[in-house]
């Protein structure tokens, strides 16, 4: 799939209502998008089932294009099928897999915030910007979980974007594999998650645009370093019932 087409999706990506018709892949992939933004919403909960039939009916289409959906969000570990049930949602992240995430994202992303300063176009600069925009838009928006999960889908969009333009397919396709951002916005809604981010993400997109690339990776590890200060805060006040699991 063409990087421009995936990011324009995730971009455009919707938090509900019924997607027009389309081709089968173009619907399966707005299906794909909307199926998303539910599950960061929390319109679709942690470890609830979900079934081919019953989402069919509520998104007004046919069960092809649920079912290729329910396909790639099986292959990216947002689902997990359960033979001759359908598909559960998985639960949410335990405080160790949030740790490995972080020390992962910790080694790769400012890594590839330094080659993105480097290398980045002007236009994929400009891409940057009108991201951010986009997500300056939603925080203000007032619209609770719904505009939340949309600012979450932005917001990996956003990093997703850095890593495109380090020009390292390698980097770009683990950190999609991680869907670390769908698994984080989805543990806390608060809309001072999305202000702070928004300053750091300023930071990160100002030395990229000035190709300064020691800035730039100080101004990603600062942000990754930050956003996990934030999450931690979460798992130390809220415990699970086997007191690492989080619910939100």
């Amino acid at each position: 799939m063409d990087d421009e087409v995936m990011t324009a999706r995730r971009r455009g990506a919707m938090t509900g209502g019924t997607p027009p018709r389309r081709s089968r892949g173009r619907l399966a992939d707005e299906v794909y998008d909307t199926l998303l933004g539910q599950l960061m919403s929390l319109r679709i909960e942690p470890g609830s089932r979900v079934t081919i039939d019953v989402l069919a009916r509520e998104l007004g289409v046919s069960q092809t294009p649920i079912r290729d959906a329910l396909n790639r969000m099986e292959a990216e570990g947002l689902v997990v099928r359960v033979p001759h049930a359908g598909y559960r949602i998985p639960p949410q992240i335990t405080r160790q897999r949030f740790e490995d995430m972080l020390e992962v994202r910790l080694l790769l992303e400012p890594a590839a915030a330094r080659r993105s300063a480097e290398r980045a176009s002007s236009k994929q600069v400009a891409g940057l910007r009108r991201m951010l925009e986009e997500m300056a838009e939603l925080e203000g928006g007032g619209d609770g979980l719904m505009a939340y999960g949309a600012f979450g889908l932005r917001d990996a969009a956003f990093h997703d974007l850095v890593a495109l333009s380090a020009e390292n397919q390698v980097i770009r396709e683990a950190l999609a594999r991680l869907h670390t951002h769908v698994h984080l916005f989805r543990l806390l809604h608060d809309t001072q998650v999305t202000h702070l981010a928004m300053a750091e993400h300023e930071e990160v997109l100002a030395a990229i645009a000035a190709r300064d690339p020691d800035a730039a990776a100080y101004a990603m590890r600062r942000h990754i370093l930050l956003s996990g200060e934030r999450f931690r805060r979460l798992f130390d006040e809220v415990k699970g019932s086997d007191g690492m699991a989080v619910k939100a």
